[in-house]
């Protein structure tokens, strides 16, 4: 102001200039951009435990996480083509139950059965082959293990997917498959391989790639066992599917176990958050319309109630 003249005969050239109403018109304009931000943003809340009545069939997927299932003859892995094909099947899921159990040399459970999709996904991007410390393949134990670990006293259709190569089952796996559909499950088999199999990568310290070899510094191939997933299924009273770098052939199998029993029953679940992305937008909108209102320059009547004057 100085750098003009003297104020007081600038207010006297300029009775209409105002010092403060360009400061508020640019902090409403500031805020106001803030809160519309925050409100493009998405902000959501209120998310709480329900209670929800579905209605139907329960699935317990058994997963072969053995180091024979890191062998590339299904792309990008055999082990990491399972996990995408559980999840393109969670995403099926609308009224079902879902549990996870892995094996390897032994069977462990993962998930317990759930209505609750988005834990079935975080679980399953936990798993790799470090999860289970023995190695080996025992799919008669996951079979015994995931029979136990339906819902007592359900109603429902029961059905066990397992998924794996086959290679070196080491237990009674058509008398574990027997003695689930003696209790009213049906088995289902995915393979998960090729029969002219693949070496087993591995990965030193220093971050060089390997396969893994014997002791007669041959290369280990891995190959699916077919013939004894058939069997598993044919015990199982369920179907076998092979999958390949396109198929997993869980789609065909759910369509199977979708045609079975439903019962109703009532599932705990997170409801989904509220949005409130209107309440930042609206606060916006308020500040835009307060910034148009107030002019740069004084007018007759804002004049008198002094509003925006600065008193010397």
């Amino acid at each position: 102001m100085k750098d003009f003249g003297e104020h007081e005969i600038i207010t006297q050239l300029m009775p209409e200039r105002s010092v403060t109403r360009p400061v508020v018109k640019l902090t409403l304009l500031t805020l106001a951009l803030a809160f519309f931000i925050l409100g493009i943003a998405g902000p959501q809340f209120g998310n709480k435990l329900q209670e929800n009545k579905r209605k139907g069939v329960e699935i317990i997927i058994a997963l072969d996480v053995s180091n024979s299932m890191l062998a590339g003859d299904i792309q990008p892995s055999r082990l990491e083509r399972a996990k995408q094909a559980i999840s393109s099947l969670v995403d099926r899921l609308r009224n079902d139950k879902i549990g996870l159990v892995v094996f390897a040399g032994e069977a462990f459970t993962q998930l317990p059965i759930t209505a609750d999709y988005v834990s079935a996904k975080m679980f399953l991007s936990t798993i790799s082959p470090k999860i289970v410390s023995v190695q080996g393949t025992a799919i008669g134990a996951a079979i015994n293990l995931a029979s136990k670990s339906f819902s007592p006293d359900t109603k429902s259709g029961k059905a066990i997917i397992v998924i794996t190569d086959g290679e070196n089952h080491e237990d009674d796996v058509i008398g574990a498959a027997t003695a689930a559909h003696d209790q009213g499950i049906f088995v289902h088999t995915v393979g998960i391989g090729l029969p002219e199999g693949a070496p087993l990568p591995l990965v030193a310290e220093n971050g060089q790639k390997t396969f893994l070899k014997d002791n007669e510094g041959n290369v280990v191939i891995s190959k699916l066992d077919e013939a004894l997933l058939q069997k598993v299924a044919a015990a199982g009273k369920g179907i076998y599917i092979r999958a390949t770098n396109t198929e997993a052939g869980l789609n065909t199998i759910f369509d199977e176990i979708n045609k079975m029993n439903k019962a109703e029953y009532k599932a705990k679940v997170y409801s989904d958050y509220t949005d409130q992305f209107q309440w930042p937008i609206g606060i916006a909108l308020l500040l835009f319309l307060l910034e148009l209102i107030i002019l740069e320059r004084k007018t007759k009547w804002s004049g008198k109630l002094n509003l925006f004057q600065i008193k010397k």
